[in-house]
């Protein structure tokens, strides 16, 4: 997945590393030169040194292209500027914006950012939750956002259609709840067989998202 970050800082770094970690594919736009030049030293990704709140910096770092766009600067107005030039100008799906001032958050959700947050662990686990795979969809957040419930739809042409459960090495990290197919819920069990087109009721900690997209084989 393609995410471009805007600002360099402690907060963006530990981002761009988590998000290399998770094997996604970070670019970064930073004011700074020479923060630049030490995110460039250290990581082999993008770097476009920069004024994000102007539309040429964003076209150069490819945001046509992004995924999503995550603003962590300490400035909340250049935060809500850039994530709606991202949503408006270039139709990036997902803005997210780091909120500094607690006081802020609700204006800025209101000016249409999709989410306002302040924890750098929140943010990455909330890219891959909701951009990351189509596939998987979070329907109920349980126990003050721990556990998540999630929905996993097969694709058609499913490798693994046919199958029963007990014959597929899934991690005890999730439980499946139900499989609704053609309309009518089953119960599952070992010998329960999955489809393509089956849509999945998933348990789970709230960051397994990778997790379950590599356990069903899972691809965009």
């Amino acid at each position: 997945m393609k995410v471009t970050i805007v600002g360099g800082g402690k907060v963006g770094y530990y981002l761009v590393r988590t998000l290399i970690e998770h094997k996604h594919e970070p670019t970064v736009i930073e004011t700074n030169r020479l923060v630049c030049e030490k995110i460039a030293n250290e990581m082999d990704i993008p770097i476009i040194c920069g004024d994000a709140a102007r539309l040429e910096i964003l076209e150069n770092a490819g945001i046509a292209h992004s995924d999503a766009l995550v603003s962590v600067t300490g400035s909340d107005e250049t935060n809500l500027i850039v994530c709606q030039l991202a949503k408006k100008k270039f139709g990036v799906p997902k803005a997210v914006a780091k909120s500094n001032n607690p006081k802020n958050v609700a204006v800025m959700q209101a000016l249409g950012i999709d989410n306002v947050i302040n924890s750098t662990d929140s943010i990455v686990s909330l890219i891959e939750r909701e951009v990351d795979t189509s596939r998987i969809k979070q329907v109920l957040s349980l126990n003050k956002g721990e556990v998540t419930l999630f929905e996993v739809e097969l694709p058609n042409d499913y490798v693994y259609d046919g199958k029963m459960l007990m014959d597929i090495k899934l991690p005890v990290l999730f439980n499946i709840v139900s499989i609704t197919r053609k309309g009518c819920m089953i119960i599952p069990r070992g010998q329960s067989m999955l489809r393509s087109g089956d849509k999945l009721l998933v348990i789970s900690e709230a960051n397994a998202v990778r997790e379950i997209k590599s356990a069903f084989k899972i691809k965009e």
